[in-house]
């Protein structure tokens, strides 16, 4: 890590890092359920770039920061145009002039990359087509608030190979669960990313095309849309060959019996995950998606503070 504090993948930060802001979104979590407020970000305001739109990270990067004394400023890509009408790298210097922290949510992680090597201030990932790692962060303090050891478990991911695979891959070089992943050919994980997890990941990576083979005796069952952002075209594609990796209770009985259930947001409820299994008593689908401002905020007091 240089002297400014990039949030940009999982796989940047060792397991003594992540332990410490885990532990963060935790005592930040416990203050804000005790009603004390915070002023670490006090006079900051942060910047988010949305080139892709979303409730969750929105919200929870707003909220996030009002609750920590601090300020942020929506920015669409209509404003600056990032990489057409103005280069990544004049952005990055501009807005370095102006704010305290930029988070970017967009396609390419080579954008997010070059941003924060032309910037002076944070750059946080919010979301790319490579990772995911706000979301899988905070889905670790989600489980470990349930009393989970990430060490001991056997995580189970259901449906496409997509940046959601590639964030829970990179936890696992830093913590010890078992990761399941099963999905249809052609789908799967990049390949790289699974080789450096098999080469230095602390559990075991299975790849496999059996649901059934994968969520057996898991404790974590995730899953996520079929089609995400970007990928409309192939939307009808998709739905005649994922069905085989729809969560529902059929599925769900061939886990561990205290087995939870997470999806990220937004659902195709019918499709990944039925309605019986969404509103279900093992879904912290919920519960998971309001973690999104506790375990950023630690993100954010982290990378600001």
């Amino acid at each position: 890590m240089d002297s400014v504090r990039h949030f940009l993948t999982l796989s940047d930060f060792d397991r003594a890092s992540l332990d410490s802001l885990l532990a963060l979104a935790h005592e930040l979590k416990r203050d804000w359920r005790a009603g004390e407020s915070s002023v670490r970000l006090a006079g900051r305001t942060l910047g988010c770039v949305f080139m892709k739109p979303s409730l969750r990270t929105r919200v929870s990067f707003e909220v996030g920061m009002r609750q920590l004394g601090g300020h942020a400023l929506y920015i669409t890509d209509q404003e600056i145009g990032l990489g057409k009408r103005e280069s990544v790298h004049d952005v990055a210097s501009v807005l370095s002039h102006m704010l305290s922290g930029i988070m970017i949510r967009t396609f390419a992680q080579a954008q997010v990359e070059e941003l924060a090597h032309s910037s002076k201030i944070p750059v946080i990932n919010g979301l790319t087509d490579a990772v995911h790692p706000c979301q899988v962060f905070c889905d670790l303090f989600t489980l470990q608030e349930k009393g989970l050891d990430l060490d001991k478990i056997k995580v189970c991911y259901l449906g496409d190979g997509n940046n959601m695979v590639h964030s829970w891959m990179d936890a696992a070089l830093a913590y010890g669960f078992d990761f399941w992943f099963a999905g249809p050919e052609g789908y799967d994980p990049d390949a790289g990313v699974v080789a450096r997890t098999r080469a230095n990941g602390r559990g075991q990576l299975t790849l496999t095309r059996s649901a059934e083979d994968a969520v057996r005796g898991a404790d974590v069952i995730y899953t996520d849309t079929w089609t995400s952002m970007g990928q409309e075209a192939e939307a009808e594609k998709r739905r005649k060959v994922f069905p085989p990796y729809r969560l529902d209770s059929k599925l769900l009985a061939l886990a561990a019996p205290k087995a939870l259930v997470l999806h990220c947001l937004p659902a195709h409820r019918g499709e990944e995950i039925t309605d019986e299994v969404m509103d279900g008593p093992q879904s912290i689908v919920f519960e998971q998606a309001g973690n999104r401002l506790h375990g950023q905020k630690a993100i954010l007091a982290w990378a600001m503070g």
